[in-house]
């Protein structure tokens, strides 16, 4: 038998995953915790085949039937959401605004690949919202120029205290661990965790292919960065990729 989801294809209506049919993306099940009453931007990327495809974020209310509720799709704001389409960086974001401790639970990055009889492709992500979140980040979104320098700083609480802390690239799941790695395109990640909730990342011989998406992660629980990377002032060299 050909496996299959129900999808209805209106906004705050249910998809249904009833015999599996949804294929699942490269990462396993994400796991954001987040500060109440702030926002948060979150990158879902997906293959450039999918590029014409409809994109939406959808709530999985974890029922038997596994149901879905379309929260948004793409280029549309709905309530707190909003879903913004980056085709040439086959990516989109999920923008949730006034976060409340309501919104707790499991949603859906997803590709409508069309018809009750073609799966769509997800990545899950889980996201829970509190006061005092286990893992922040001080800036969601930095700005660098190219040939210089860039710092994250990523809080995390104390039961995080012993658990491996990395930053990683989201489009290609490249991560970076405690310490200094030279990365291939002659920049260089520097990781330190200062033991006391808190660890800071530095990125230095900035190169434009560095711009992008983030995550600090630690454990099971990681949090989305931008990374933006501007023209070196005029008179600078900056340093070159191989």
């Amino acid at each position: 038998m050909v496996p299959f989801t129900f999808l209805i294809c209106a906004q705050n209506h249910i998809c249904s995953d009833v015999s599996a049919g949804i294929e699942s993306w490269r990462w396993s099940e994400r796991q954001l915790s987040l500060q109440s009453g702030g926002t948060v931007n979150i990158p879902c990327h997906y293959d450039m085949k999918y590029i014409h495809h409809k994109k939406y974020w959808c709530y999985d209310a974890r029922t038997a039937f596994n149901y879905c509720k379309i929260l948004a799709y793409e280029n549309t704001t709905q309530d707190r959401v909003t879903v913004t389409d980056y085709p040439a960086q086959s990516l989109f974001t999920v923008t949730m605004r006034d976060l409340q401790s309501g919104d707790t639970g499991m949603y859906w990055c997803a590709v409508e690949i069309g018809g009750i009889f073609q799966r769509d492709v997800k990545e899950d992500l889980y996201i829970t919202v509190k006061s005092d979140p286990d893992l922040s980040v001080l800036e969601s979104s930095v700005s660098g120029q190219e040939g210089g320098s860039v710092s994250v700083q990523c809080l995390y609480s104390a039961g995080y205290q012993n658990e491996q802390k990395q930053w990683c690239r989201s489009k290609d799941q490249r991560c970076y661990t405690v310490g200094r790695t030279d990365t291939s395109q002659n920049s260089a990640v520097q990781i330190s965790d200062d033991g006391r909730r808190s660890f800071s990342v530095e990125m230095s011989g900035l190169q434009k292919s560095d711009a992008g998406w983030y995550w600090c992660k630690t454990g099971d629980l990681q949090v989305p960065v931008h990374l933006s990377v501007s023209d070196a002032p005029p008179g600078t060299i900056a340093n070159k990729s191989i």
